[in-house]
């Protein structure tokens, strides 16, 4: 079976690739290079031995993305990861992220709609919770008003493909709310790589650690929390490739109940930032330089996942720990300062 992964060069992308090719499936990754780099392709296929077929195409271009299907009609599922995704730029430039986060996602079903049987995944986000009312987060949260226009994105394209799948009965759709995806492939071959200043915690903590950043900034020690700091669930990237695939299994069985559905990913644990500096500097053997900051405004409190209906609908658990996570950014961070 073919499947076509958009986004598939980025991180979690990259890391889904790796774990289809693993599962026996063809793929073929669209990518406009925007962020990320070619060479993720060859760590791809140092890791599975196996080339996955790659395409540079810009999703915004619709006649593109018409051409590209009309070129390839025997694809059997999709997955969605290309989206803009940082919160900040998305408040600077939200008309860049509903271009790109929306359209591409409206010209992909399009296309969908016109085939007999289509199975689609797509890259969601608990940013839809907003600040949760109750903890353990569960799908049956309301889905409050988003922060920011990346957080407005992703609630805007959980409508489109409900809406799209009332209609198109033939269209079987799961979106996947992932938590805070952390860590890299255990090779070392593929990880996070932000381009600039990282926007995530974990990557600015190796950056740090390798004397790349003078020191680390803890936004805020006076939350209400254990130790002051704020409380996230953070999950080994490879256990979230590992959900896309077990999705998409269920939904090319017909295992699914409905033909819109929607689950959590994380590990339904909270870790707070000083949990993770702690495991940092546990797996790295060495003291890390933070210091403690005012608030960033917009920042949840506390937030972690119930994953009680993945666990059970889908079969599937994250298995690694944070010290596992921690030590695979470590281990890919180390080894991309010595290219």
């Amino acid at each position: 079976m073919k499947i076509l992964v958009t986004g598939g060069l980025g991180f979690i992308g990259s890391h889904t690739v790796v774990e289809l090719q693993n599962a026996g499936f063809d793929v073929v990754i669209i990518d406009n290079l925007s962020n990320a780099s070619i060479e993720v392709l060859d760590g791809i296929t140092s890791i599975t031995k196996k080339a996955p077929e790659f395409e540079k195409l810009d999703l915004r271009d619709k006649l593109k993305v018409q051409a590209f299907f009309e070129e390839h009609q025997d694809i059997d599922g999709v997955i969605h990861f290309a989206a803009s995704k940082a919160v900040g730029e998305s408040v600077e430039k939200p008309l860049l992220y509903y271009e790109n986060n929306i359209n591409t996602l409206v010209y992909l079903l399009q296309e969908l709609s016109k085939k007999g049987n289509a199975n689609f995944i797509f890259s969601s986000s608990c940013t839809v919770y907003g600040q949760a009312d109750q903890l353990p987060i569960t799908e049956n949260a309301p889905v409050k008003p988003a922060e920011s226009p990346y957080g407005n994105t992703k609630q805007i394209g959980e409508e489109i493909i409900g809406d799209t799948c009332k209609v198109y009965n033939e269209l079987n759709a799961i979106s996947l709310r992932y938590f805070n995806p952390i860590g890299a492939h255990p090779s070392a071959e593929i990880g996070e790589l932000p381009i600039g200043v990282p926007q995530n915690l974990v990557p600015f903590i190796t950056q740090t650690g390798m004397g790349l950043r003078q020191e680390l900034s803890v936004f805020g020690d006076d939350y209400p929390t254990p130790d002051g700091t704020c409380i996230r669930d953070y999950i080994h990237v490879v256990d979230l490739a590992k959900a896309h695939v077990v999705a998409l299994q269920r939904l090319l069985k017909g295992a699914n109940k409905a033909n819109y559905e929607v689950f959590n990913v994380g590990t339904g644990k909270g870790s707070s930032v000083m949990e993770v500096i702690e495991s940092f500097e546990r797996v790295s053997g060495q003291k890390l330089n933070y210091k403690i900051a005012p608030r960033r405004p917009g920042d949840v409190i506390e937030a972690y996942a119930d994953t009680t209906k993945a666990n059970e609908e889908l079969g599937w658990k994250a298995v690694s720990t944070l010290d596992d996570a921690m030590a695979s950014a470590w281990k890919w961070e180390q080894k991309i300062r010595k290219k």
